[in-house]
């Protein structure tokens, strides 16, 4: 009993190490299952999320901040914001005036031919849209009437071409003779045009390639009904002119034979000259009708490809140009609201409630006044926000432009108002150069005491109805811009938009260029590249070992935005 445990040990040994070879296969393929298996597992895990936004119609806003104090005004020059000739003048010293009053007018019949004008420039580019809409919808409807005709024209093509084929098919054969004859035919053409003569042996070839097509273009044909699908039908007339051809080559074969034989050579043998006799006038006669038939397929054959081949290209054209068109209309349009606005300029009212102090030297109707031109000074007391820009925002900055005022000590306050005016010389500060602004109060509210502190958003720019995408989806290459496209179908769009922390794509997005127009912090104006619901990605977000790392544009900051701007977008 001892021994025999003593003995168990190395047997056991040996039996191991005999087998380790097949241990050592086995331990790998356990290590690469366990591998693999795991990157199978962890593999959506890795795998890039990501988020998005649609591109949509609305307003964009571009707007200017600057902070200072809450003043009180007590006098102020009344200037014309244009030039031109006075053609009323109501001012006189002493005068209590309202901000609804008009003091002067300037002579606008310059302002006014610029209005129609633009409105005529509006018109023009209307009925250009209009028209190339109609091209668009006229090439969709010209490129299925074409297609229509060409799949019906081709059919019935076919089917007539079929009983001429037969007819050729037929003569053919007859030229080679019956089975029984055919032997005898073509010895009575060697004997004429020597053995193996290369008229005869090209005649047989070209003759049983043309027996070939027709025989599977018959058995095709016979399955094909004319309101099959257009595929099917396209196929008939592809192989029907391939078989036409091919019968066109051995007809041609046929005759080229008959043209070699002189009438010397056949009259020796009368049973062949008899024949040749018979059938040389019906190839003649097959050749030449054979060639409509070509004609008439091909023709058929070409203006589907041409169809199919332009009209996506058409319609490109077609949509670019309307875009084009849109694009010219909405600019039309700015210009006609801005030679309105202008109009406005030449009548001439009070910032203020207020008294006349004094009327400007010798002003009198019929004058010539600038934007400088002192037409009168205005006695107040009206609170104003005045305020500080840098010298880019400043630029942008113009009298009467829209602002919204907040205050610090009054948070629930907000007022809207008025650019009153920008100093024409700014102000040198550490080597920053800086320009005062005053704004007016549309609204005189008690709470606000002068030496508040304000701050203003001036809307310097806004453009209604138009495509609008956030910024930090806008991506540069080079001097170009460009957005990673979303193409998913609809049902999935949703489950896109409705997962705010990322999903997976079902392909990776597509590189988009684009054109942009407006833009500020937040928002950007597309002029070109995308349309209306488009999905774009704004975020990549990589998971790796339970952590993640988000890639994604910081979008673009136009100089001179300075800290405010933002987008109302209204659907």
């Amino acid at each position: 009993m001892i021994r025999k445990l003593i003995n168990t040990p190395p047997k056991t040994l040996k039996q191991l190490f005999r087998n380790k070879f097949t241990t050592v296969i086995i331990l790998l393929v356990v290590g690469l299952g366990g591998y693999f298996g795991y990157q199978a597992i962890s593999g959506d895990n890795e795998a890039a999320r990501y988020t998005v936004t649609t591109v949509e119609r609305g307003t964009l806003t571009v707007s200017v901040s600057g902070s200072g104090q809450v003043t009180v005004l007590n006098q102020v020059d009344i200037k014309p914001k244009v030039s031109g000739d006075l053609s009323a003048f109501y001012v006189y010293k002493d005068q209590y005036v309202k901000t609804d009053q008009v003091l002067a007018t300037l002579d606008s019949e310059n302002a006014e031919r610029a209005i129609r004008d633009a409105e005529i420039a509006l018109n023009d580019a209307k009925h250009d849209l209009s028209k190339a809409k109609e091209d668009y919808e006229e090439i969709e409807i010209e490129a299925e009437r074409y297609l229509v005709t060409a799949y019906e024209d081709g059919y019935s093509t076919v089917s007539t071409v079929f009983f001429e084929l037969s007819d050729y098919i037929k003569d053919l054969k007859d030229v080679l003779g019956t089975e029984q004859s055919t032997k005898e035919h073509i010895t009575g053409y060697e004997l004429i045009l020597g053995r193996n003569s290369i008229f005869t042996q090209k005649l047989i070839d070209d003759y049983d390639l043309a027996l070939d097509f027709y025989n599977e273009n018959f058995e095709f044909f016979r399955t094909v009904f004319r309101d099959d699908d257009r595929d099917t039908i396209y196929q008939l007339i592809i192989n029907t002119l391939e078989t036409t051809e091919a019968i066109s080559l051995a007809l041609e074969s046929a005759r080229h034979m008959y043209d070699a034989i002189t009438i010397k050579d056949y009259q020796r043998l009368r049973n062949i000259a008899l024949h040749i006799d018979k059938m040389q006038p019906k190839i003649v006669s097959d050749v030449s009708s054979v060639y409509p038939n070509i004609s008439s397929l091909r023709g058929i054959k070409d203006t589907i490809d041409d169809t199919n081949k332009n009209t996506p290209e058409e319609i490109e054209d077609a949509e670019l140009a309307i875009q084009s068109f849109q694009n010219v209309v909405v600019k039309k349009e700015e210009a006609l609201l801005d030679a309105k606005e202008n109009l406005a300029e030449y009548n001439i009212y009070p910032p203020f409630n207020g008294f006349i102090a004094e009327v400007g030297d010798n002003i009198k109707e019929g004058d010539s006044v600038s934007a400088n031109t002192v037409l009168a000074t205005l006695i107040t007391w009206q609170k104003i926000a005045q305020i500080s820009l840098n010298e880019i925002d400043a630029a942008n900055v113009k009298i009467g432009q829209k602002a919204t005022l907040t205050f610090d000590a009054l948070p629930e306050i907000s007022i809207t108002g008025r650019v009153l005016e920008v100093d024409v010389i700014g102000q040198v500060s550490q080597g920053v150069v800086s320009y005062g602004v005053k704004i007016t109060f549309d609204t005189n509210i008690e709470t606000v005491k002068p030496g508040m502190s304000v701050t203003a958003d001036i809307v310097t720019e806004i453009k209604q109805d138009v495509l609008v995408l956030s910024s930090s989806a806008i991506k540069f290459q080079g001097n170009s811009y460009y957005v990673e496209l979303v193409e998913v179908d609809e049902q999935f769009a949703q489950q896109l938009l409705a997962h705010v922390s990322g999903i997976i794509l079902p392909k990776p997005p597509k590189m988009q260029f684009i054109e942009i127009g407006l833009s500020n912090d937040l928002s950007s104006e597309i002029i070109s590249g995308l349309k209306e619901g488009d999905i774009i990605v704004t975020s990549a977000i990589n998971q790796t070992n339970q952590t993640q790392q988000t890639i994604q544009n910081q979008g673009f900051r136009i100089p001179g935005m300075g800290g405010g701007g933002g987008t109302r977008i209204h659907q």
